[in-house]
């Protein structure tokens, strides 16, 4: 008999190493895409350790090969490596199928859209990275979405005060 409230079995919830922050703040995410990352041993103990960092970091198609390659992202060498410890900023391959690609690449391909990835995290044991088909926000753009965060803010705060105080 199977205990109560308990998540059946399957795959595992996602372990958030690394986001993005600055890309959601400066893009709007058209769409999003879980794609494998292709990473040398040392590479997976750093991420996994939480030392990854996404800024600045940019994914594009390879026009000759039809592969997608992760630029930018930071992850330092391990520190207890050997002479064959990896390269921080070097490019890495995406893992996604054929026409999850060709998606991507027609997407960014069409004017003012960019592959950005929004963060990294592991699933199943294995690094994944979410891409965001993504679009540049204006100035106004940006203020705005300051001022909606503040309101929601504001009102969430006066509603706990007017529960704290009524109860």
């Amino acid at each position: 008999m199977p205990a109560v409230g308990k998540p059946q079995s399957g795959g595992s919830a996602p372990h958030f190493v690394s986001r993005n922050r600055k890309a959601l703040h400066d893009y709007e995410v058209l769409q999003r895409v879980e794609a494998g990352i292709a990473l040398c041993g040392t590479e997976v103990k750093v991420v996994r350790a939480g030392h990854a960092g996404l800024t600045g970091a940019y994914a594009s198609v390879d026009k000759n090969t039809g592969e997608i390659w992760l630029c930018g992202v930071n992850i330092p060498p391990y520190g207890y490596g050997n002479i064959f410890n990896h390269e921080s900023l070097r490019a890495r391959k995406l893992l996604l199928h054929r026409r999850e690609i060709l998606k991507l690449r027609a997407h960014e391909e069409r004017k003012g859209c960019t592959l950005v990835p929004l963060s990294l995290y592991l699933k199943g044991g294995r690094v994944k990275c979410e891409l965001g088909v993504c679009r540049g926000k204006s100035d106004v753009d940006k203020r705005e979405t300051i001022k909606r965060r503040e309101s929601d803010r504001d009102a969430r705060r006066a509603v706990a005060e007017r529960l704290g105080r009524g109860g």
